[in-house]
């Protein structure tokens, strides 16, 4: 069962170890998912670090030059995030081994992006864990480490190591962890605030049937916000009842549909306040709402502020 809200979830402290031609499409999909949760809830709820071995600058594969923090062997945190993406095999070698396995003491999990598993196998930090890698480097990557259960999923969550297979999926990855830890609700305005594909959704992009129904549902949502539908009628359209939809709405986002439609409105209602000059009045027509009563109520239920203090703000 997902969680909806948690508004009591700890900040976590995040580094970022970079190499030597690293994917800005990788870093990019890490961490600026990580910002906006700080915008979007109005606390630094991530914290996150540049390092790298020597605490050098680092290149990455397209000529971004990245001025590190400092090195890895004096952060400490919740998560240490491994990202060498090109040439990963010409960082392996005793001296990243060795600052890997230090890392261990110093935090809670580890995760590898794209071929980062790559240096945590060698590491021997992924020995009896399920693990996945960029798809290209699979056969490989398990005929050289027997020891890791390898697998072909765009990301892999197993106990205190995380893998994930490439870019594209960090950003599902880092989804993922925010509606894990934060709540389904705070992961699915980062969905809308990218525009993703399913951007309702915080992560899975409808893979099983549950996923596919619920996705047609909040889509639904989303196209009918001035004019918001009955749930029985986005149920009808989404191709389900009313009942068989709460359950799998529950079940993937920890909250029934009229919950989740509530929030997409607001969500709009709050994007309109902090962005444009439209009245109070036109901003509750446009969100379904019959009175700026009504919509003022229900967003400070929801946000902690009415519409004109966060305009202010």
């Amino acid at each position: 069962m997902q969680i909806w809200l948690n508004s009591h979830a700890a900040p976590q402290k995040v580094g970022v170890l970079l190499f030597e031609g690293f994917s800005n499409h990788c870093l990019a999909n890490t961490v600026e998912p990580m910002r906006a949760v700080n915008t979007l809830s109005g606390r630094d709820l991530y914290d996150w670090q540049f390092l790298s071995l020597d605490g050098a600058a680092v290149t990455s594969s397209s000529g971004l030059s990245v001025a590190p923090h400092g090195r890895v062997s004096e952060a400490r945190g919740d998560t240490l995030v491994v990202m060498p993406s090109y040439g990963f095999r010409d960082h392996g070698g005793w001296a990243t081994q060795a600052a890997l396995r230090a890392s261990v003491r110093r935090f809670s999990q580890l995760m590898a992006m794209d071929t980062g598993s790559w240096l945590l196998a060698e590491a021997g930090l992924l020995n009896g864990y399920r693990a996945t890698i960029h798809w290209e480097e699979l056969t490989p990557f398990e005929e050289r480490f027997p020891e890791v259960a390898v697998v072909r999923e765009r990301f892999v969550v197993d106990r205190d190591r995380i893998t994930c297979s490439g870019a594209m999926a960090a950003f599902d990855l880092v989804l993922h962890l925010i509606g894990r830890d934060h709540g389904q609700a705070l992961a699915m305005e980062v969905a809308q605030l990218f525009m993703t594909r399913d951007s309702a959704r915080s992560h899975s992009g409808g893979a099983t049937p549950a996923g596919r129904l619920v996705n047609r549902a909040l889509a639904i949502m989303q196209e009918n916000l001035e004019a918001p539908l009955s749930i029985v009628d986005v149920a009808a359209k989404a191709g389900a009842t009313q009942k068989t939809l709460e359950h799998r709405m529950r079940a993937e986002l920890g909250a029934v549909p009229a919950t989740v439609y509530r929030r997409i409105r607001l969500n709009l209602a709050r994007k309109l306040v902090s962005e444009t000059d439209l009245s109070i009045a036109e901003i509750t027509l446009r969100v379904g709402y019959s009175s700026p009563a009504s919509m003022t109520r229900a967003f400070r239920e929801t946000f902690g502020m009415a519409p004109r203090e966060l305009r202010k703000a």
